[in-house]
């Protein structure tokens, strides 16, 4: 993975005005090993990335900074995070660079390349799981990638950490309406290989103790029996 040494990430943290946001990004920055996965797999592609649920535009910001080049599409449905990642960006002189707006998926930007879900999905009600996987699919160029970070129901301790912790993000406000329902590995596997994916799910918890996955999927070659 491209790990960003401090310096760098102080960098990306400066560029937000409000304390709570620099404080936030700091800490993600420092203990969440999402961002350096997701640049390692997409540093070295042309393709565009849509980016569904970007919040303040941290993940746009930590690709630049490590030297990716994709263009970058950062879509959230809520206009405060997108108001904050937008002028971050022009803080850090990535208006261009950086097109962040406020979307759902019903009105997402005409993408074809890269997609990228970092926990997203257990924000929504299960039933609105399969909808938007199959949103985020249409919108993944052949060669593309499907990255998706999220909390999966399992029966040990990081799942009961995990939900200590959303009860705390949604008291605070920050996460309104909170955990709605965690999928499992079979629930997201299932409908991405009947769409013809093939599906990669591992570990990916860096300095936190939650229950968090890296799963990426890619659309099979011809003939392929296997994922």
């Amino acid at each position: 993975m491209h790990l960003l040494d401090t310096a760098a990430r102080e960098a990306i943290v400066a560029h937000y005005a409000q304390r709570r946001h620099r404080l936030y990004a700091r800490w993600k920055l420092k203990t969440d090993p999402v961002y350096a996965a997701t640049a390692a797999l997409l540093r070295d592609s042309a393709l565009p990335l849509l980016d569904i649920g970007c919040g303040i535009g941290l993940l746009g910001q930590y690709l630049h900074a490590s030297g990716a080049r994709v263009r970058y599409a950062g879509v959230d449905h809520d206009g405060f995070k997108i108001d904050t990642a937008q002028a971050a960006a022009r803080h850090a002189g990535l208006e261009r660079e950086l097109d962040l707006r406020c979307a759902d998926a019903a009105t997402l930007p005409p993408v074809s390349g890269h997609v990228v879900l970092l926990d997203i999905l257990h924000y929504l009600p299960a039933d609105r799981h399969r909808a938007l996987l199959q949103v985020a699919t249409g919108h993944l160029a052949p060669d593309g990638l499907l990255v998706i970070r999220n909390v999966l129901r399992e029966a040990n301790w990081r799942f009961h950490a995990t939900r200590v912790e959303e009860f705390f993000l949604r008291y605070s406000g920050w996460i309104p309406g909170g955990a709605q329902h965690y999928p499992s590995a079979d629930e997201l596997r299932e409908p991405l290989e009947a769409a013809g994916l093939a599906v990669h799910i591992a570990p990916l918890r860096g300095r936190t103790p939650f229950n968090s996955y890296l799963l990426v999927a890619r659309h099979r070659a011809p003939d392929s029996e296997t994922p």
